[in-house]
């Protein structure tokens, strides 16, 4: 009887042993499907877990509220707050009527129930924080989900195809534009991170970056000064999760090296820990290593990726390169030196 009793307490649905409150203190930065999947994963290793999410979204339902109510756009906190849900049915059930998606040919055709259920406790309480926090009560989510700020953003950047160069606005210009995407920056310049979130870095052990849309939603943590500041003088250890595939017109035919080195090249002086890259995705692994050596990391190829060949993140790998990066035990993960077999 006590043996049950004991599995049932330190082990949850999955199989997985429980940290619970003792857990490392994690902050995951990110925004839409990418950061999803990070927290899915990380719900398995702690539960002090703070998602910091981009608010820079102008397409679809969030974009139409951000127009029209001159708020932050709640569409990518709203994913998060989703992924983090409890497991129960009581979760399971908020959660999905936080996604349900109004069909119709009025205004609320594609809103998103959980935006408006957000804009309305943001109208109530005057507080973006306390809104998301009362979504997270109502869902039993597992952390807490704040914005990167107080201020709605707008990404800019300027687009090389070829000969020709223009600016784009947006962060739906800039995750369709076609070409090379440079000098990314943010509007207002005068805009901060939220003081939530930088508590929450400054407290963490681990901050974890990525996977998502490089230049919309990773790379504006780094573009936001008091963020990326923020990031620099923290004392946590930081892991950054490569993307599986390109993403069209965004980071097409860009290498997941490229991908660091852009990183690297917006913040110069953040150093990281570890880079964890799904060994598929890999073609030069000498140039990505030497990428992750720039900033300090040591690169951790680990399968991550589901086995259906969609391009996404399986929760369990993922959640078990976490693991073993918190805890230290990564010398067995990083690349062995490729053999001489010259002479």
């Amino acid at each position: 009887m006590s043996t049950a009793h004991t599995a049932t307490t330190t082990v949850d649905a999955e199989g997985w042993r429980r940290r619970g409150q003792e857990g490392p203190r994690v902050v995951a930065l990110g925004g839409g499907h990418g950061l999803s999947a990070t927290l899915r994963a990380l719900r398995h290793v702690t539960q002090r877990l703070t998602a910091v999410v981009t608010v820079a979204d102008d397409g679809g339902s969030s974009g139409r509220l951000r127009q029209e109510f001159d708020c932050l756009p709640p569409g990518d906190l709203r994913m998060a707050l989703a992924a983090l849900t409890d497991d129960s049915e009581w979760g399971l059930t908020w959660r999905d009527v936080l996604q349900h998606r109004f069909a119709g040919d009025g205004e609320l055709d594609n809103h998103a129930l959980g935006n408006l259920l957000i804009l309305a406790l943001w109208q109530l309480l005057g507080d973006d924080v306390g809104g998301l926090d009362w979504v997270g009560r109502l869902l039993s989510i597992h952390g807490r989900v704040v914005p990167m700020s107080s201020s709605p953003l707008v990404i800019e950047a300027d687009v090389v195809d070829g000969e020709r160069r223009s600016r784009v606005s947006g962060q739906v210009a800039v995750a369709t534009a076609r070409g090379r995407i440079e000098h990314v920056c943010l509007s207002p310049a005068d805009a901060v991170a939220h003081p939530v979130a930088v508590k929450a870095i400054a407290e963490a052990d681990w901050v974890v970056l990525g996977p998502g849309s490089w230049y919309s939603s990773v790379l504006p943590h780094l573009v936001l000064d008091s963020m990326r500041e923020a990031l620099v003088s923290t004392r946590a250890r930081k892991v950054l999760v490569l993307n599986l595939t390109a993403q069209r017109g965004e980071t097409e035919n860009m290498t997941p090296a490229d991908h660091v080195r852009v990183l690297h090249e917006y913040a110069p002086e953040l150093r990281l820990d570890v880079v964890v890259a799904d060994p598929s995705t890999v073609d030069d692994v000498a140039a990505l290593e030497e990428a992750a050596r720039l900033t300090g990391a040591v690169l951790v190829l680990r399968q991550v990726r589901t086995s259906d060949g969609l391009g996404h993140h399986d929760s369990l790998r993922l959640a078990a390169a976490f693991r073993d990066s918190f805890d230290g035990v990564i010398a067995d993960l990083a690349t062995p030196p490729t053999p001489d077999t010259t002479g």
